[in-house]
């Protein structure tokens, strides 16, 4: 959702005492101020929820210049490899101060405050719900901060202090926190649910009360959900000297403009089990690769002067058509250019590797040929955890598709045949294949 925001122009009156706020959201850019949602009336008078520049979970209730509340986490949200399912609930009727704002992480409250500013007095209008307080998502009103990441099933409740376990609730086999997708909330005049599930009209209420949202800017709708968390690139994964690149699009697409080479890393760990993804090269720049490397030293450069890292972990395809590995390249398949689509296949059953181009399998590769590993680029270590990865340099420029059915902001031309867990992508996955996402692991 970076550099785009939803709004609507709010235009009755409800409870401007009491207020919930329940969205699942995974953040993409770090370390900058990032919406989720603001009702906003004047600079000077507007209830905001964001994660601020220190990456805290922070509420702001402001009132004629001044902050009724305040409330910053100790704890920072830096996962960008997971959703987090955020609460808020503000009733200034309660009687305990303390408890006029709530604040809730996948089920838990915080309680721990670097900042902890509450003059929240009782029955004291906290600015929401009024004519005047126009709701925002995903921006501080339309002047920036905008949400980078992904959000869904975004409920705001007018009238009613509801508490997380009516959103979420524990899943009773694995023990991990999930949405509800029906709660049993009623949403008042001003209440909205936004599930995104339209991809035509993305700012469609599901509440029943027909508050939709104006969309501005470019909202892209894919696959990547609560129940089924996909992987993308991870800013906090970088190699020595690996400052600069630049990651975009929710964390698919990354570049580098200098004159050396930098690598970019996927969030999930492939230890077990098959799986498929795509990346897509958009400007070639020097000596792109793509391919997989070793979770405990993440570098497809070939440069020299690295002595104490394990190169025969790593394992690439380059654009002259060559398998690279040790920091060396030897034969291996065809070129590839700008706009082409690489399909890497890691076969982690039976320890082999595979690579395409625009649908064919170099080196007359079958990734279903099991232990046999017809036409693999290489063997890999049984006992290794990989992640997938890239090199660029020189304005080298890729997009990732891990499943989520799009390169950068365009969704795939054609879908092939799909993996059984999920997922879209350009050309056929091979059959016992799955997406790197949640449902996909789990299946091995």
């Amino acid at each position: 959702m970076a550099n785009t925001y939803l709004t609507r122009t709010q235009g009755s009156t409800g409870s401007e005492t009491k207020g919930t706020f329940s969205a699942w959201v995974k953040r993409s850019g770090l370390t900058t101020a990032s919406n989720m949602y603001t009702s906003y009336q004047a600079d000077n008078e507007f209830c905001d929820i964001q994660f601020n520049d220190s990456d805290q979970l922070q509420v702001v209730v402001k009132i004629g210049g001044t902050d009724y509340l305040d409330l910053r986490t100790t704890r920072l949200f830096r996962d960008v490899s997971a959703f987090y399912h955020i609460v808020v609930v503000f009733d200034s009727t309660d009687s305990t101060q303390a408890d006029r704002c709530k604040l809730y992480v996948n089920g838990t409250r915080e309680t721990s405050f670097a900042t902890n500013t509450n003059n929240v007095s009782s029955s004291l209008n906290m600015r929401i719900n009024g004519s005047s307080q126009d709701p925002y998502i995903g921006s501080w009103h339309n002047q920036g901060n905008y949400f980078d990441g992904s959000m869904t099933h975004i409920h705001w409740i007018d009238g009613t202090a509801y508490d997380a376990d009516d959103f979420g609730e524990t899943d009773s086999t694995s023990g991990i926190w999930k949405p509800k997708t029906a709660p049993s909330v009623t949403y008042g005049t001003n209440g909205f649910f936004l599930k995104f599930e339209n991809s035509g009209a993305m700012g469609t209420d599901s509440s029943g009360n027909s508050n939709t949202f104006t969309v501005n800017g470019t909202l892209t709708q894919n696959v990547d959900t609560p129940s089924n968390n996909f992987a993308t690139l991870n800013p906090l994964y970088n190699q020595t000297g690996g400052q600069g690149v630049v990651l975009a699009n929710g964390n698919t697409r990354c570049s580098y403009s200098s004159d050396s080479s930098r690598s970019a890393f996927g969030t999930i760990a492939i230890g077990t089990g098959k799986y498929y993804f795509e990346a897509k090269l958009n400007t070639v720049g020097t000596a792109p690769v793509i391919g997989i490397v070793d979770m405990d030293w993440s570098d497809l450069n070939s440069a020299s002067g690295y002595g104490y890292h394990d190169f025969a972990l790593n394992f690439g395809y380059d654009s002259a058509g060559g398998k690279v590995s040790g920091g060396s390249s030897s034969s291996f398949g065809d070129s590839f250019t700008a706009n082409d689509i690489i399909g890497v296949a890691i076969d982690k059953t039976n320890n082999k590797l595979y690579f395409s181009k625009n649908g064919v399998w170099q080196n007359s590769g079958d990734p279903t040929s099991g232990a046999t590993g017809t036409g693999s680029a290489f063997d890999l270590a049984s006992d290794t955890l990989y992640t997938s990865a890239c090199r660029i340099r020189n304005g080298g420029d890729w997009s990732f598709n891990f499943g989520q059915g799009y390169f950068g902001t365009t969704a795939v031309a054609s879908a092939g045949t799909a993996p059984s867990e999920g997922g879209i992508f350009e050309y056929d996955c091979p059959s016992g294949y799955q997406a790197l996402c949640t449902k996909g692991i789990n299946s091995f």
